[in-house]
């Protein structure tokens, strides 16, 4: 594993290739995991939030690991081949969550291994027909779900037309030593413009030590809401149905006139008043500079807020993902307290 280089020198140009399928970005931050035994569907399917025991071969699904209290601890982008468990990773998480999966393996048949020294991750839109990696018969592609509310999931956004719904985003292994000369490169700047312009929220940037799946709208994608128990289910079914997430993903347009990009992490504002932070930024090559960010879900979403920069404050417009109403499905009206003063 390494770092992904950032552009070829042509920022917008391989933003607009990647965007038509033209181009591939190498993903040298990924890291592989795969999981072997005949448990290993049901086995997984009981630690996380996604419904996997009915995966089939080739077939894809995302799924997150919670911990007690319903906050994110990891994200797998998995492929089953009918013997194999593959789980695409980011790789900063890697040791972390192959020591995990080792630890709650108890008495199954299940075992884990890291594969990342074996394969390079390559994204892309479309299939572009790539030399990929084949077990079982099975070529070990990734195929994102993104572009639709996935069986069992829920989506919080009402956009009329998502931003993600074109979003055909794949992840293929090849092997190390594969010549990829042939196909055009772009670099990881494009794919993250392209992300951040989708909605799309990812492990590495999006989530922090209090993120729940509702704020990210990731139950669109990662997250069945009427599967068997699971670590941290109870916070995702009190949530949704009762309560309402303490945080809210937004979109901001950023005034560009100053010709900054805040960076991640930046401070978001109201005012005075601190309400967020700045998760990921990019210069789009249609919607020019935006940025995800994480900010207080009683902000008005209709208030200009202004975000940290080293040459002052940047205007930003939200754009709605999450909205400040999300959650509370079951319309469960409130109860008065007892004895509570009725006027």
């Amino acid at each position: 594993m390494g770092t992904p280089p950032e552009h070829y020198g042509n920022p917008f140009g391989e933003q607009r290739a990647l965007a038509a399928g033209q181009s591939v970005v190498e993903l040298a931050d990924r890291a592989v995991l795969t999981i072997t035994g005949p448990d290993r569907l049901t086995w997984l399917d009981s630690l996380t939030t996604q419904a996997l025991t009915g995966l089939g071969a080739g077939d894809s699904a995302e799924t997150l690991l919670l911990n007690p209290n319903g906050r994110i601890e990891h994200a797998m982008r998995v492929v089953d081949d009918s013997e194999t468990l593959w789980l695409l990773i980011d790789g900063s998480a890697r040791e972390a969550l192959a020591k995990w999966l080792d630890r709650m393996r108890f008495t199954l048949r299940v075992e884990i291994a890291d594969r990342s020294d074996d394969f390079v991750t390559i994204g892309s839109f479309g299939d572009l027909g790539l030399p990929v990696a084949v077990s079982h018969e099975i070529p070990l592609v990734w195929n994102d779900s993104w572009a639709a509310v996935a069986r069992g999931g829920h989506q919080y956004s009402r956009a009329e037309q998502h931003p993600g719904a074109t979003w055909n985003y794949r992840e293929s292994l090849v092997a190390v030593d594969s010549d990829l000369s042939d196909f055009a490169a772009s670099g990881s700047l494009a794919f993250e413009a392209l992300r951040i312009a989708a909605w799309r929220p990812w492990f590495s940037t999006e989530v922090d030590d209090r993120s729940i799946p509702h704020e990210l709208d990731w139950m669109r994608s990662a997250v069945h809401l009427s599967k068997g128990c699971y670590r941290g289910q109870e916070t995702v079914a009190k949530v949704h149905n009762l309560g309402h997430p303490p945080r809210r993903l937004v979109l901001l347009h950023l005034d560009g006139s100053e010709g900054a990009l805040p960076e991640a992490g930046a401070e978001v504002s109201l005012g005075e008043k601190v309400v967020g932070t700045v998760t990921a930024t990019a210069r789009h090559f249609e919607l020019g500079p935006i940025a995800l960010a994480m900010i207080k879900r009683g902000v008005d979403a209709a208030e200009t807020l202004a975000v940290a920069s080293d040459v002052g404050a940047i205007a930003a417009a939200q754009e709605v993902i999450v909205p400040t109403d999300a959650g509370a499905e079951a319309n469960v009206p409130r109860l008065p307290r007892l004895g509570a003063v009725k006027r």
